[in-house]
């Protein structure tokens, strides 16, 4: 009996030490693998943050004076987008650019007659061999041999303020830029710095999305600053791209309002409330966070990094 007894405590003391051994394994093992993964983050940040800073100041010059020259008034080179708030990416997402001009010849022109006057100009004096410019709806694409693009919105300077163009072909109420770049420098700063850098490394993973499922720049930063505004979680880089890709999946089924003034359009351009755009995004998104945590579960450094594209 006495036996017996002694038996059966020593295979009950023998299953609980190989439960602690497995659970200090398991322990060690996740140290290893976020060590490793914040580590290949950090590496892909160092090289989204490589680029030719002088090159793309030398480039928006060009523009501005190519513009400058032909007015009775000056132009204004104000970054409005990713390179003011630090979250340009180099061959990931463009930088943008307000063009605020202030000339009396185009005091009562429309925004259509604006961006095809900065078209006109930028396609006459930088156009040819490895240059492109090209308008789109609200906005002038400059595509450049060195594979730097520059997007150019033009504002218009008013007696009451900086105005854009909107979708609807008419001219904004008065927009602040500086606004929205200090809304989100406050969220980073509360994060210890690191919302910035999960932007980038987000713009990274969504390189890989198919085209229409991709959020723009600034929709980025505005879901960003939502998503990081209360955020009580690990502050590592995992873990809060983790949380955005999550956050993002779900926001993105319902419009943002603006509330800086930087643009009246966050997002309109999904439509209304679960609209087939936005639950096409979601969907997408949705995957990319399933993907993203089964990686972690797994511990699948390999994964991780195809999951960038490296």
């Amino acid at each position: 009996m006495g036996g017996g007894g002694g038996g059966g405590g020593w295979g009950s003391w023998s299953q609980g030490a190989a439960g602690v051994d497995r659970a200090v394994a398991n322990a060690t093992a996740t140290t290893s693998y976020d060590a490793e993964a914040n580590s290949f983050l950090r590496d892909l940040l160092a090289d989204y943050n490589d680029r030719d800073a002088e090159t793309i100041q030398r480039h928006i010059e060009t523009i501005r004076a190519a513009v400058e020259k032909d007015i009775d008034g000056h132009v204004d080179m104000r970054f409005g987008g990713s390179v003011r708030k630090h979250t340009y990416s180099d061959g990931i997402s463009d930088i943008d650019v307000l063009m605020i001009v202030n000339a009396s010849t185009l005091a009562q022109a429309t925004p259509a007659q604006v961006l095809q006057y900065v078209e006109q100009r930028l396609a006459a004096r930088l156009g040819g061999v490895g240059v492109s410019v090209k308008a789109g709806n609200l906005a002038v694409t400059v595509r450049y041999a060195d594979g730097i693009e520059i997007q150019i919105l033009p504002a218009l300077k008013t007696s009451t303020g900086v105005r854009i163009a909107s979708p609807e072909g008419t001219w904004s109420q008065v927009v602040r830029p500086q606004e929205f770049a200090k809304k989100l420098t406050t969220v980073n700063q509360a994060n210890n710095g690191r919302v910035v850098p999960v932007i980038k490394l987000y713009k990274g993973l969504q390189a890989l999305l198919p085209t229409n499922c991709q959020l723009k720049g600034y929709h980025v930063e505005s879901l960003a600053i939502e998503a990081f505004r209360s955020y009580e979680g690990r502050q590592t880089l995992r873990d809060m791209l983790q949380r955005f890709v999550e956050f993002a999946a779900s926001r993105v089924t319902s419009p943002m309002a603006e509330t800086t003034g930087q643009s009246l359009h966050v997002d309109d351009h999904l439509g209304a409330p679960g609209s087939a755009d936005r639950q096409r995004v979601a969907a997408s998104l949705g995957r990319l966070a399933t993907r993203l945590a089964s990686i972690d579960k797994r511990r699948a450094i390999d994964d991780l990094k195809d999951a960038f594209g490296e």
